[in-house]
């Protein structure tokens, strides 16, 4: 394992296309494992962090209001709400569109024409952003339930996924079937967006603070409780009327992020005590990859082939390490 000691909170911890990992930290910089540091918010912290469309470098927002691009060799401002918290950010590499949160909007740009600007207004504030798998879509978590844009189209109305309560966290499945949120409350709620039929996904002991989806979006994992929280999403149904699995589980530690392989059956999982563990969830092996205890793991990536997992905790500690199972 590499280990790095960044003295920052570390907001995300990424894979370039290339393999390379990145850390965007609560001190304003990105750091490659390479060694470069990217002075991307001197005058600020990252509150959000995502990797750029085009596979190389980080996008962040920050409470200096700029979203930034930061590459190996430098940074570039993409936008600028000055005085205003990005607090969300979201990019979709098959389109190049980038979206950003700024109290109650949700700002997109195109990363490939400059001249490109779309501003979607709210009543609440935008917590959470995602696009679906194609692009075109622009999901907003907000207050009282979602909002659904077509990402391009300048004048038109969302389509509203109501439910009460504000909602923190979004994600769509993969095939754009299901929209999901994380809730203030320790609960997720969905909804199967041909006829915005309710999922309530409830029973989590704590916040759920990451959530990610895997085996080619047959499943859905999640952070929040003892173990990791694995949601089925096979059939036209997705989740509805099936429990969740629980992968982990650890009487002495909570879940507090995970993070899954797109294409396969491999999942990642950091606890509040520092630890790591890697699981296969076709074979059920599960390896205990970092056993030493620490600050809570507050990010959490694997890599293209999932052969590599980048992870960070709320004292700045982070590393990268080989995954095998």
């Amino acid at each position: 394992m590499t280990a790095f000691a960044f003295d920052a909170y570390v907001t995300a911890a990424l894979f370039e296309r290339s393999g390379r990992a990145a850390f965007a930290l609560g001190d304003g910089t990105v750091r490659f494992e390479t060694g470069e540091t990217i002075e991307a918010h001197p005058d600020g912290s990252v509150q959000c962090a995502a990797l750029h469309p085009s596979g190389e470098g980080v996008v962040t927002g920050g409470d200096d209001g700029r979203l930034v691009w930061s590459k190996a060799d430098g940074a570039v401002e993409l936008a600028n709400a000055r005085g205003r918290w990005i607090d969300a950010v979201a990019v979709a590499p098959e389109t190049g569109l980038i979206a950003y949160a700024v109290g109650k909007e949700a700002r997109v740009l195109d990363a490939k024409d400059a001249s490109f600007a779309r501003v979607f207004a709210h009543e609440r504030s935008v917590a959470d952003l995602a696009f679906d798998a194609k692009g075109r879509k622009l999901a907003c978590a907000t207050y009282g339930g979602a909002a659904v844009w077509f990402a391009r189209i300048a004048e038109q109305k969302p389509q509203t996924l109501k439910w009460a309560g504000s909602h923190v966290g979004v994600v769509w499945s993969p095939d754009g079937k299901f929209l999901i949120t994380a809730m203030q409350e320790n609960a997720l709620h969905g909804w199967r967006l041909s006829d915005a039929k309710d999922m309530r996904m409830g029973g989590y002991p704590a916040k759920i603070k990451s959530l990610s989806f895997l085996a080619k979006g047959m499943l859905l994992a999640t952070s929040g409780a003892n173990g990791a929280v694995v949601w089925q999403f096979a059939g036209a149904n997705g989740p509805m009327g099936k429990e969740a699995a629980e992968i982990g589980h650890d009487e002495s530690a909570m879940v507090t992020r995970v993070a899954g392989a797109p294409d396969k059956t491999v999942l990642a999982a950091g606890l509040d005590d520092g630890r790591l563990w890697v699981a296969d969830l076709k074979t059920s092996k599960l390896e205990r990859v970092k056993a030493e205890k620490g600050a809570a793991v507050t990010a959490l990536s694997l890599s293209p082939k999932a052969d590599r997992l980048a992870w960070g905790d709320e004292d700045g500690g982070a590393g990268v390490l080989a995954v095998a199972v």
